[in-house]
């Protein structure tokens, strides 16, 4: 295993931030970290990089105890934090290669984490000088130069606009080809574009832990419709897909499907085939967006 948590919990003074969480994460897997302000993914990340000791658990980086052997386990981790700690005042070249010296790895490897990050053209300039979306490169990078096994990502894309989103996503999912990645997000179209994987953390505890593959497959679809004329139940829990109903009020109904395919179709065909008129239908997938929201209200 490239990560393994094991029963880890953190209080700070009375307030309990992690209450015994346990996974892992096998190696060239990418995990969307998924939770609400104040879920406790940051707290993890930190505990996960060797920032701050459980105060119950164990965490293992590579079979390496994070705790137990601080420095040994950080040569294999990357580490991109939410706020993204960069000298402003040094050339981007500059600031990798002290980064390099840091990690004792040869300065030849900065022109290719550069290559790699698609930095190239911005890398003579100062870091001051950089969009947003080009300072989150430059913080890739420096979490890339030592070439770790494992890469932690906390809100990577905070504050980029559209374009910055999809190249940086495109970036995390070909470094996620050959090393474990972990990051959290509020972007649940990120997770879908990039993990094969999805844990959702709800006040220290995960209440979610599946692969996005099994989550598309279970998608629901809700549909409220209604009718010009009252139907019989009888005639409703015939539809297909059909998973649940629920007559609202008189001639309105609320249907869950379970199916990959757009059910509104099958509602219109049932009601010409009974002679019935549709006066309003309003819909909602259940994807991961709602299984959040489901999951953590």
């Amino acid at each position: 295993m490239s990560i393994e948590v094991s029963a880890v919990s953190k209080k700070y003074a009375t307030q309990k931030a992690l209450n015994s969480v346990s996974f892992t994460i096998d190696k060239g897997t990418v995990v969307g970290f998924l939770g609400p302000n104040g879920a406790g993914k940051s707290t993890l990340m930190k505990i996960l990089t060797g920032y701050i000791k459980p105060t119950e658990g164990s965490v293992f980086v590579n079979g390496i105890n994070v705790s137990k052997q601080p420095i040994e386990a950080k040569k294999n981790i990357g580490y991109l934090p939410e706020h993204n700690p960069l000298y402003a005042e040094m050339y981007v070249k500059e600031y990798l290669q002290f980064q390099a010296v840091i990690y004792k790895v040869s300065k030849e490897l900065v022109a290719e984490v550069v290559e790699k990050v698609k930095l190239t053209s911005e890398s003579h300039k100062k870091i001051g000088q950089l969009s947003k979306g080009y300072q989150q490169r430059v913080g890739l990078a420096a979490a890339l130069i030592h070439n770790p096994e494992v890469l932690i990502l906390d809100e990577p894309t905070t504050g980029l606009d559209p374009n910055q989103l999809v190249e940086i996503r495109a970036l995390i999912k070909e470094i996620g080809k050959e090393k474990t990645v972990l990051f959290s997000t509020h972007i649940m179209q990120e997770v879908e574009a990039v993990c094969d994987r999805v844990i959702i953390i709800k006040k220290g505890e995960i209440v979610v832990d599946k692969p996005l593959d099994e989550i598309r497959q279970n998608q629901r679809q809700v549909l409220e419709v209604t009718f010009d004329y009252k139907i019989e139940e009888q005639f409703v829990k015939k539809l297909p897909n059909l998973d649940s109903y629920k007559n609202n009020y008189d001639t309105t109904w609320v249907l869950t499907f379970t199916s990959n395919e757009d059910m509104r179709a099958t509602v219109f065909d049932f009601a010409q085939e009974k002679g019935l008129k549709i006066l309003g239908l309003n819909t909602q997938n259940k994807n991961l967006e709602s299984l959040f929201r489901e999951k953590t209200n």
